[in-house]
């Protein structure tokens, strides 16, 4: 690095990310855990002395990152024990790269269930039907339902008896996670994810490819709806 490289313009921390400390802070010293109500936006520019846009932004960051849960009408609300969160940057790194994730998942998984649909055994009936017991008991006790999931998926690329296939799932099998996470923090996803897989399923051991394919590609497209997309990190 040169000595002009190494002196460079501070980044100013935007007015939102002011916003978040200020509310992690009041969560730890309110003791304010899980379903715990949040101050209102008009109530917390006024304490906070910025506009009320500057605390919609963190509102929304903190809603991203499945840390608070926005019921029209009625309010803010943790879902978390703390407002613990990521950095802005590592968050709007994985906006950024979310795109190219979901078209990977679509094109690769389409294929996947149909070819599963085609060759599947009853052995790999059984990981899927397991699979999907794990996640029903995790929707039950209230959870996001990630690891069920995650079998899920793994049971009908492994019934689709694909080696290249499985391989390319595994080189990003860690940005699945990410979009995994994503889409299954969103208010009521976890129930409808699971009515998804169970149709794909359905189709899967009826040997239905067509029938899997629009399965498989109706879940996705309910993955892709997801509120990081839609949000804009220079908007306060």
């Amino acid at each position: 690095m040169s000595v002009s490289d190494s002196l460079r313009p501070i980044a100013r921390q935007r007015l939102y990310e002011q916003v978040l400390a200020q509310l992690r802070e009041h969560v730890t010293a309110a003791g304010l855990t899980a379903g715990d109500r949040l101050p209102s936006e008009r109530e917390l520019a006024d304490r906070l002395g910025v506009s009320r846009a500057s605390i919609k932004q963190a509102i929304v960051v903190l809603e991203v990152q499945g840390l608070v849960e926005i019921r029209h009408g009625g309010g803010t609300y943790l879902r978390k024990d703390s407002l613990s969160t990521e950095p802005i940057a590592a968050l709007v790194e994985r906006r950024r790269r979310l795109p190219d994730v979901l078209d990977a998942r679509e094109a690769l998984e389409s294929k996947l269930a149909e070819l599963a649909a085609a060759r599947r055994t009853e052995e790999d009936l059984a990981e899927i039907d397991a699979a999907l017991d794990v996640m029903r008991a995790e929707v039950e006790a209230g959870t996001y339902g990630e690891d069920g999931d995650r079998r899920f998926h793994a049971a009908v690329t492994s019934a689709a008896h694909s080696g290249l296939l499985a391989e390319f799932m595994h080189e990003i099998a860690e940005q699945i996670a990410e979009s995994r996470h994503e889409s299954l923090q969103q208010p009521g996803r976890p129930a409808q994810s699971l009515a998804q897989h169970t149709r794909i399923a359905d189709a899967i051991r009826a040997r239905d490819p067509e029938a899997s394919v629009a399965a498989m590609r109706t879940h996705l497209e309910t993955v892709s709806r997801v509120r990081l997309l839609t949000w804009t990190p220079d908007e306060a």
